[in-house]
């Protein structure tokens, strides 16, 4: 007892202590800054340029010229000119109007003192000559032709080593079978490269909803969104005669100059297309169904060599649902620790990823990773300014996003302030080389309850999207870190080729700062050669748990007790809009729906009449179920990353709307 006492009197003196230095000013400061958890506005902050009142800038395209004039051209067809955008706090910003009467351009680049724009239906040059700040010359480069339908986006262009231009365009939908992406038109699922002088090569096809592009290596990228045929966004390496996965654009790989000859009816020898009628000779909806068998893309490669799979997969709902500009950061330094990597945008969740590549065995491969969230609209286009910031082109309607604001034009700086992440992932033969920013806690390091994973893959088939499959558990054998602690070796036993391996790492830096992004997904399509790592010099330590003695009747009962309380809670428990809206955020729901009206998903007050419990919408979140909303042609992608705490308190605020 005597020593109880000695106890809470030394712990009182303590307590007494902490609180008068406090109140002493000669006492060491408390450095809150130190102490505060760092986010992405301590490395990254986004500055909002703004923008004059009579101009609305839903961007489709951002180039900065040579002389650091910025052109952003619109969806609404006009190019303006914008001097001293990253200056603007000096006050000398200014815009000018340099064309307009395009046709929904959706991208921009700046060549001999000109600037090509793609338009829904022509490459087109534009050139001021009389020096004046406004284009005299509209040029028609190459045309293609239009069916009228809505989706017929397209997308340029990206410039070709040898002075060429690469133009992406968009399939249709509408037909009979609405659901499905169509090539009404030639040219409409394809990339083409057409020179300065008109002429047009077509260069592959399987494209669905191509928006981003790009040059890595003097090599040309593009990602996907995910939707039919798509199971995820992904990052494909395009070559001539590339197919990467959609079916629409083979209706024209009969034309003479077409570089593969792969055809629809060859496709569908090895892949079910799902093409079934009812009794009336109506075509049924596929629905996305577990238990329907399936292949995965690198299956059907196996039958049909022109198919490409991925160099990286964007897992959708996690690193962005509408993929968009795609950006190698060449600003040698300037743009923080990641020279030579790529960032790409995405239009729904209205954030940038980063993603690291490399070659193994000849073949593109590598990690993705968050990078930064939260900007004021869908993040559709992005070109480095001269300083080595990044502008943000933004743009929602009739698309959808995360954010407050149907368009805007932004700004991510560096402040030189280096975060703590995973800077490159590499494949190894028995795992992973992690490497970072800066130097990681050794200790954090060294235990092995700080790696965990899986891996998964997606479904090839017509239906929209697809939800992870072949999920498994990584069995991580052991670590092997380096003594600076700027890298780490992860051995794992049960890696799976061409699958998605998701890596997430619970370890801090020096200086106690946790992981900015702890998540890297890498797709490894090939396993890299090289030596292993001598079993004997992996650290298999674990940290030290305590353990309840509990029996595990009275820990089941607890649990339950629990789960039910939890439940009951995020029922009873009146949830405002402001405390749901972070997490409406966090997963993107704002992406697709709306609280009173219908966007590309019903509004939450049409769900909340529906009369389900919070535990039935959270299940709805993590498997959604189609045929409750047959008259939305875009279906809900399962959503099992959310937690269910937070599906808790999002059902509860819907069920709140009734």
């Amino acid at each position: 007892m005597q020593k109880i006492h000695i106890l809470i009197l030394i712990l009182s003196l303590s307590f007494n202590t902490f609180i008068q230095a406090q109140d002493d000013p000669n006492a060491p400061a408390v450095d809150k800054e130190a102490l505060r958890v760092k986010g992405e506005d301590d490395y990254y902050p986004i500055v909002t340029i703004p923008v004059p009142e009579d101009v609305l800038l839903e961007v489709g395209g951002v180039c900065t010229l040579p002389d650091g004039r910025v052109a952003v051209v619109t969806r609404r067809g006009d190019v303006w000119m914008i001097e001293n955008a990253s200056s603007y706090n000096n006050g000398n910003t200014t815009f000018k109007l340099f064309a307009s009467g395009l046709h929904e351009p959706l991208g921009c680049l700046y060549k001999d003192n000109a600037l090509y724009v793609a338009q829904r239906g022509e490459l087109t040059k534009l050139v001021d000559e009389s020096g004046d700040g406004i284009a005299d010359v509209y040029e028609t480069v190459y045309a293609w032709p239009l069916s009228g339908h809505y989706h017929e986006y397209s997308f340029g262009p990206a410039q070709a080593p040898d002075g060429d231009f690469f133009v992406t365009g968009n399939v249709a939908f509408g037909d009979e079978e609405w659901w499905r992406g169509e090539s009404r038109v030639p040219m409409r699922g394809w990339t083409m490269k057409i020179s300065p002088d008109g002429k047009m090569q077509p260069w592959a096809t399987g494209m669905r909803s191509p928006c981003g592009y790009g040059m890595i290596d003097g090599e040309l990228f593009y990602d996907d969104n995910q939707g039919d045929w798509m199971g995820s966004g992904g990052l494909w390496h395009v070559k001539k005669g590339a197919f990467t996965g959609h079916p629409a654009g083979l209706k024209w790989t009969g034309l003479d100059n077409a570089p593969l000859k792969l055809t629809t009816e060859q496709l569908y020898a090895n892949v079910n297309p799902q093409q079934i009628k009812n009794k009336y000779n109506q075509y049924i909806k596929p629905e996305n169904n577990e238990t329907t068998p399936s292949q995965t893309l690198y299956e059907v490669k196996a039958k049909i060599p022109e198919l490409t799979l991925p160099s990286v997969w964007l897992p959708h709902g996690i690193l962005g649902i509408s993929n968009s500009e795609i950006k190698v950061n060449n600003t040698n330094g300037k743009f923080g620790p990641f020279d030579g990597q790529i960032f790409v945008g995405d239009q729904g969740q209205s954030k940038v990823m980063r993603v690291f590549m490399e070659k193994v065995k000849g073949e593109y491969q590598g990690a993705a990773f968050d990078f930064r969230n939260n900007f004021q609209s869908g993040v559709l286009r992005m070109d480095w300014a001269r300083d080595g910031s990044l502008y943000i082109g933004e743009t929602n309607r009739g698309w959808g996003s995360a954010g407050e604001k149907n368009e805007g034009f932004q700004r991510v700086i560096w402040t030189g302030k280096i975060p703590f992440e995973m800077k490159e992932v590499k494949s190894m033969p028995d795992g992973f080389e992690i490497t970072f920013t800066k130097p990681a806690d050794i200790k954090t390091l060294n235990l092995l309850d700080n790696y965990s994973g899986n891996s998964f893959i997606y479904k090839y088939f017509p239906v929209y999207g697809s939800p992870p499959i072949r999920k498994e558990e990584l069995k991580i054998d052991g670590i092997k870190a380096s003594p600076d602690g700027m890298s780490v070796r992860v051995v794992i036993s049960n890696l799976k080729q061409y699958h998605i391996h998701e890596l997430k790492l619970d370890v801090k830096d020096a200086d106690g700062n946790a992981l900015l992004h702890p998540t890297a997904f890498y797709t490894l399509n090939n396993i890299a050669d090289g030596a292993k790592v001598n079993p004997t010099e992996l650290v298999k330590t674990r940290s030290v748990k305590k353990t309840t003695k509990t029996s595990s009747k009275s820990t089941s009962k607890k649990s339950t007790t629990q789960k039910s309380a939890t439940t009951a809670s995020a029922s009873s428990t009146s949830i405002d809009y402001a405390s749901v809206k972070p997490l409406l955020t966090k997963y993107t729901c704002t992406a697709c729906h709306n609280a009173e009206k219908k966007q590309i998903g019903p509004a939450y007050k049409e769900i909340a009449k529906r009369g389900y419990s919070n535990d039935k919408i959270v299940q709805l979140i993590w498997k959604p179920n189609p045929r409750n909303w047959p008259t939305y042609a875009t279906e809900m992608a399962a959503m099992p990353q959310v937690k269910k705490e937070d599906g808790l308190k999002i059902a509860a605020w819907i069920n709140s709307l009734k």
